[in-house]
């Protein structure tokens, strides 16, 4: 059984590498670097204990994709999350 990704479950250096983990893309990435992307400012609500990882994941999809006419999702974004 996975182990929780909750606030309450996990410490602040817990959450730091579920994060870095999750983010780690290794060669598929190509040239896009977190810092360049802004991933790791994005997730230091969750890091810092102040935002669930699923409620930061819902709003980067919200923000990130929008519902063309032929019902596929378009990103908006040029980095891969």
């Amino acid at each position: 059984m996975a182990k929780s990704t909750r606030i309450a479950d996990t410490t602040r250096e817990e959450r730091i590498q579920i994060v870095t983990e999750a983010l780690s893309w290794g060669e598929d990435c190509g040239d896009c670097t977190l810092d360049a992307c802004g991933i790791d400012k994005y997730y230091e609500p969750y890091i810092e204990g102040e935002m669930e990882l699923a409620e930061l994941n819902m709003l980067k999809a919200t923000k990130t994709y929008e519902l063309s006419g032929n019902d596929r999702g378009n990103v908006s974004e040029s980095c891969p999350l």
